[in-house]
């Protein structure tokens, strides 16, 4: 099936709604006050079709009061028909509308020059001059004007069968592989129904039965049916016109600018970065200015900046924009941005980066270089900005619009051309900028030469430290990947849970005096059994530097001659070993802090860390406030 979503365009009563009526039979004005005031307030919407084509119609108001209406109807659509009355030309909001199609992007246009029977020849061979020039300067220069009445039928089948023609050149193939995507713009309920939403289905497919998401409202509901053009369907295909009864919410819960999506394919934005096109007679924008931002259905109050300095009325350039609310967008939306007072339109655009980050200087330069070039080029930044961390598939589709697996393709096609790289974290896929891990190379070179400069004796650097050293917090998950990594370029080894530079020695050496100062160590600290000196204390008596001191200590933990407590102090392993075999040797099967303290004959300030020492290895398990022996064959260690 073919399908193209028209919208309608004009000024106030010239007559769109009445040429819909008699291109389609339906009458758009479903509102009493519509009905009573001649105009349309709201959208109406109706469709033609013929074989396998099929045109839907958006009815939007001409009245400048209910543009904002307009605004909510314009987004997907890809041929305006703008309405002219032949017996009153072109009108402000003619014009208004014009400008906002050609901002939104809009491909193609046709003219309907509207109650051709009112006027005579001359009259609508000047009305067809004025439209020509209106078109002139735009992209729809070369639209074709054709004249109507809706009242005797003149020119309405060539209408009918150009919009038909229209269709089946400018009709999007129907494209499942992408999420649905529905901007909401009208929600109510229906006796014996529930809750019903409309919307010009702008990507996907939708099925009945399937569960979305309601953005940003973060509202998840369940397709109890749906309708296209009055008929129930058991799916509905992006470009039509579609309504969805809807299970899992009520009234007022749902409203005009939310959209209904697959979780995994979008995600609300709090700061847009866009390229903003002002109308000629706009004035420049210079600094922050509050407006309205028209995006799809959604309106809000956004501030609006320019990122290069003043741009001229008529000019480009690039904009931040945050809105007063989060919206739902993804790179290449059109936009519409309108002055808060006076009302009316001062520009429109695209949509760079719904996420975007602020920056300063080069780096912002550099950012929108990238951002503002091609679609694999904001997938690099993207990724960039994730630094040591990267970005998943997953994490970088909300950007897009896109399934996850659609852009890990154009990852992978990234990493096939050397511009990203792949790690796998064991969980996901994620990729990663070339430079992020050159810069964590030189800073695991650097911290494994300070650490081995500060201790030469020790046996390696732990694992634990030189992460933490060399990777951000939300990067630490990552950290075993990393290591790998740096041992496959050959910048650091792994034994166990240390890490050393290649062809160290794994085990330092010790001089003659440090020999001597060792055993000096050992000696004293085994005199003192279970309550030995502070280190502060044995640097003190051994008249030892204490950066020396504190590099032997080490070396003879690694060695497993001294044991570290928790509170910094160190044991000799002879008294551990001592201390764990009269436990053994015991009839306790459970214990408590007091009957330690008073056996051992030790303070609180020693029982508690040798109780959590000996919880740590293995020699006694802990219930509650006592602890249980555990009898089994002593270790070689003395633990």
């Amino acid at each position: 099936m073919l399908r193209l979503v028209v919208g309608t365009a004009g000024h106030i009563d010239h007559g769109k709604t009445r040429l819909l009526e008699a291109l389609t039979g339906v009458d758009c004005d479903r509102l009493a006050e519509e009905k009573a005031r001649g105009i349309t307030i709201d959208l109406g919407f109706t469709h033609l079709a013929e074989g396998e084509v099929e045109v839907g119609f958006i009815d939007v108001p001409g009245h400048e009061k209910f543009l904002h209406n307009a605004l909510a109807g314009l987004g997907g659509i890809r041929l305006v028909m703008l309405v002219v009355s032949a017996s009153e030309g072109v009108m402000p909001q003619t014009r208004e509308h014009l400008a906002i199609c050609r901002l939104l992007g809009i491909p193609q246009a046709i003219v309907a020059l509207t109650k051709v029977d009112l006027v005579d020849a001359e009259a609508r061979l000047l009305a067809k001059l004025e439209i020509g020039e209106l078109l002139a300067p735009t992209p729809y220069a070369e639209a074709p004007i054709l004249e109507v009445s809706s009242i005797t039928g003149e020119g309405v089948e060539e209408l009918r069968r150009l919009l038909l023609d229209k269709a089946r050149e400018l009709a999007l193939a129907a494209d499942p592989s992408r999420p649905v995507r529905l901007p909401i713009d009208r929600s109510f309920q229906l006796r014996g129904l529930g809750v019903v939403v409309t919307g010009s289905l702008a990507a996907g497919r939708v099925l009945n039965g399937q569960s979305l998401m309601a953005l940003p409202a973060a509202k998840a509901v369940k397709v109890r049916g749906i309708e296209v053009h009055g008929k129930s369907r058991q799916q509905a295909d992006a470009g039509e016109r579609t309504a969805l009864q809807l299970g899992g919410v009520e009234v007022g819960e749902l409203e005009r600018g939310e959209q209904l999506v697959e979780e995994g394919g979008f995600a609300p934005s709090k700061v847009l970065c866009a390229e903003i096109e002002l109308l000629p007679e706009s004035p420049p924008l210079a600094g922050v200015l509050q407006v309205r931002l028209h995006l799809l259905s959604s309106e809000v109050a956004a501030r609006l900046r320019p990122l290069e300095g003043v741009i001229p009325p008529g000019g480009k350039g690039p904009v931040e924009i945050r809105p007063a609310k989060p919206i739902v967008a993804v790179r290449g939306d059109r936009f519409i941005v309108r002055r808060l007072s006076p009302a009316e339109t001062i520009g429109g655009g695209t949509v760079f980066d719904s996420h975007w980050r602020r920056r300063r200087g080069k780096g912002l330069e550099a950012a929108l270089a990238k951002v503002r070039a091609t679609r694999q080029a904001a997938l690099e930044l993207w990724v960039a900005e994730g630094a040591e961390k990267g970005a998943s598939a997953e994490e970088l589709a909300p950007r897009l619009g896109e399934r996850p697996a659609r852009v890990a393709e154009e990852l992978t096609a990234l990493v096939a051309a050397g511009r990203l790289l792949q790690i796998d974290s064991g969980r996901s896929k994620r990729y990663l900028d070339p430079k992020a891990l050159r810069r964590l190379t030189e800073k695991a070179k650097n911290s494994l030469k300070s650490y081995f400069r500060d201790n030469r004796l020790a046996r390696g650097m732990p694992k634990a430290e030189l992460q933490s050293r060399i990777l951000p917090a939300r990067a630490q998950e990552l950290g075993a990947v990393y290591l790998g990594m740096l041992q496959a370029l050959k910048v650091l080894t792994l034994d166990g849970e240390l890490v050393n530079l290649p062809g160290r020695s794994a085990v330092g050496e010790l001089t003659g005096e440090e020999t001597s100062l060792a055993q000096k160590v050992l000696d004293y600290v085994e005199a003192f059994g279970l309550t030995p000196p502070s280190p502060a204390e044995i640097a003190d008596k051994l008249h030892a530097k204490p950066q020396i001191l504190e590099g032997i200590q080490k070396f003879l933990v690694q060695q497993g001659k001294l044991k570290r407590l928790a509170n910094g102090f160190i044991l000799s392993a002879a008294a551990v070993k001592k201390l764990r075999q009269d436990l053994v040797e015991t009839d306790w099967e459970r214990f408590s802090v007091p009957q330690f303290k008073d056996r051992f004959g030790l303070s609180r300030k020693w029982a508690i860390p040798l109780l959590e020492y000996l919880d740590t290895v293995g020699a006694t398990r802990r219930f509650g406030d006592e602890r249980q022996v555990v009898r089994r064959v002593q270790p070689a260690d003395g633990t």
